[in-house]
């Protein structure tokens, strides 16, 4: 069995955003020369995530409507974890959203339904971080 790994960087300029790394992965993928097996695509920072979702910005808008509801930044003195910070809120949304997403791979390609895409979601950016590819199989 093969195993490969690979670390890809993200520095957001705003504080949210969506981003579709389908490309980026594909491209791990193909680097890894692994046909059948399992992708792993983590956020490896506690205010980030990784999810799959459809890649359309109706459905981008909503989730930060929603998003804002479930875990409003403001105001910040509303949570314990904001003293000297202002991040709790993304700490949260990273809780709703996920950490990471493991997709089969199958003949050399994300074996994906129907309009699914893997998006890195930033909750307090304006900073480097990182998500790690990890690929197992053969």
């Amino acid at each position: 069995m093969k195993s490969y790994r690979k670390e890809l960087w993200f520095h957001v300029p705003s504080r949210r955003a969506f981003v579709n790394i389908t490309p980026q992965v594909e491209e791990c993928l193909k680097e890894s020369g692994i046909k059948e097996g399992l992708i792993l695509v983590n956020a490896m920072h506690i205010t980030a995530s990784v999810f799959i979702n459809d890649d359309e910005t109706g459905l981008h808008h909503d989730y930060e409507v929603w998003l804002e509801k479930l875990a409003p930044h403001e105001p910040v003195s509303q949570y314990r974890h904001n003293v000297g910070e202002d991040n709790a809120d993304a700490h949260l949304k990273r809780q709703i959203m996920g950490r990471e997403v493991v997709v089969a791979v199958t003949k050399g390609k994300l074996d994906f339904g129907t309009w699914e895409q893997i998006f890195y979601g930033e909750f307090d950016g304006r900073r480097k971080k990182r998500v790690l590819i990890k690929a197992i199989g053969e």
